[in-house]
């Protein structure tokens, strides 16, 4: 009775929600609900573990669940899914209460779910996935998840139930759970244009079995490529079972198993999105490499990611990251230092605001190599935010710029920004900010445009009514 009151309940507020706006609401209701019954997910009735994935990691979550989905239902399968982000066990709950009966039954072909990497054995206990694919294990939020071995500390005692794994061939952490696990699939990239090495002295990282220095190759994405534990057993794999070959960023395409897919975003860090996804709907579905990648074709990840905006006689090129850890810094400031023009690098490192106490920790950019970034033709580099940005111009003096070539804005305000965009002689700008900072961005040339129309629009107006009076 207890479920069937938090089933009705959360029934109730969905239908309010879509009365009052659709696109509200991704774990209001489940979260509700599970104030009646905690055990609620646990309760729903006719999913099929062995019908059931998680996603967990870091890094790609959102677009490797979002991508799975869109191969899936293009391919005629019906999915119940979170793709709205909401990976606690409220998102998930919410979901469920999307696509169930008033007695609380779900029907579908496949449960897809992107979850919180800290929360995942919370969830599993309710909802126990046979299987769980892990894109990454990285430095990320330290203000809740400390270091990233604390996390994988937390998921081992689930990686190490009878269950199929999904693993990043290339990334340490989550290809070590591959060691004395039999049911494991893995993916990995080829060595491609974008792949590179840092210089001496930045930090590896340690073997989280082991404690030992981990050695990489090359890097695919920072943190992820060919690897070896200078110590025990843990190292990529020579092949993995599924890899991305013949990357072409140019004409944006791949090869998986001889197939040619099309590159939706040619940047590297979603080659292991592409892999993962491609595994993944093979060994759950039975979709094979030309049938997944016709469904490549169509695929639209959640904007925001890479936008081009134009101002004036400029174009800005914004890279959005997660401002919590250098993997996807990283492969932004490579973007950057391979475009061989000239250029004006807006850098946009902001407070994390994710939780109270907010905290201004910039380690991940100590993380990067800028060495690339900063040899190549940049005409200057402007550092704004709020208190974060004198850490960001410190950080470009100690990688050896003049300090002349760098302003500094303590400040989001976007007349500032644009005042310090039109002051550059080149076009060419590529900025790094939050998503808010850059919709503000956005929505003021939008207004800025919209009012040469509304003028000549009351001219004409104006025009009429005289008109009218003679």
């Amino acid at each position: 009775m207890r479920f069937l009151l938090a089933l009705w309940f959360g029934k109730f507020l969905n239908f309010l929600i879509n009365i009052i706006d659709k696109s509200r609401g991704s774990n209001f209701s489940g979260e509700k609900a599970l104030r009646i019954d905690p055990q609620m997910v646990a309760h729903f009735k006719g999913i099929d573990p062995e019908k059931v994935l998680f996603i967990t990691g870091t890094n790609g979550k959102s677009t490797s669940n979002n991508l799975i989905n869109h191969i899936l239902k293009a391919n005629g399968k019906t999915v119940v899914s979170n793709l709205e982000g909401a990976n606690l066990l409220a998102g998930v709950a919410t979901s469920l209460l999307k696509h169930s009966s008033l007695t609380g039954k779900v029907t579908a072909d496949f449960y897809i779910f992107e979850t919180d990497e800290r929360y995942l054995p919370i969830i599993y206990r309710q909802l126990p996935a046979a299987s769980i694919l892990v894109t990454n294990l990285q430095k990320d939020q330290v203000q809740r998840n400390g270091d990233p071995d604390f996390i994988y500390r937390k998921l081992q005692p689930v990686m190490k139930q009878n269950i199929r794994l999904f693993l990043n061939n290339e990334e340490p952490r989550a290809k070590s759970f591959a060691m004395d696990h039999d049911r494991v699939i893995t993916y990995g990239v080829e060595k491609h244009s974008e792949s590179f090495r840092k210089k001496e002295g930045y930090p590896s990282m340690a073997c989280p079995v082991c404690h030992h220095r981990i050695s990489f190759d090359y890097y695919n994405n920072d943190g992820v490529g060919p690897f070896r534990c200078t110590n025990c057993g843990n190292q990529s794999s020579p092949q993995a079972d599924y890899m991305v070959r013949d990357v072409d960023f140019e004409n944006r395409t791949f090869t998986v198993d001889g197939e040619i897919f099309s590159m939706p975003y040619n940047i590297p860090y979603m080659l292991y999105n592409y892999a993962a996804a491609v595994a993944v709907v093979k060994e759950l579905a039975g979709i094979g490499a030309a049938d997944a990648a016709k469904a490549f074709s169509t695929f639209r990840n959640v904007g925001g990611r890479f936008e081009i905006l134009k101002y004036k006689d400029k174009t800005i090129k914004y890279m959005r990251i997660k401002q919590e850890n250098p993997e996807t810094l990283q492969t932004c400031i490579n973007i950057m230092a391979r475009d061989p023009g000239r250029k004006m690098v807006c850098l946009g490192l902001c407070p994390l605001v994710d939780m109270i106490p907010h905290y201004t920790n910039t380690f991940y950019a100590f993380d990067c190599d800028f060495s690339e970034l900063t040899a190549g033709d940049v005409e200057k580099y402007f550092c704004f935010s709020e208190r974060v940005c004198y850490d960001t111009a410190n950080r470009l003096i100690y990688e050896g710029v003049d300090p002349s070539k760098i302003t500094i804005a303590d400040t989001e305000d976007v007349d500032t920004i644009f005042a310090e965009i039109d002051k550059a002689q080149t076009d060419n700008i590529y900025m790094i900010t939050w998503l808010h900072t850059y919709e503000h961005m956005q929505k003021k040339l939008h207004l800025q445009d919209a009012e040469p129309e509304e003028s000549s629009a009351a001219r004409r107006s104006e025009q009429a009514d005289k008109g009218e009076a003679e």
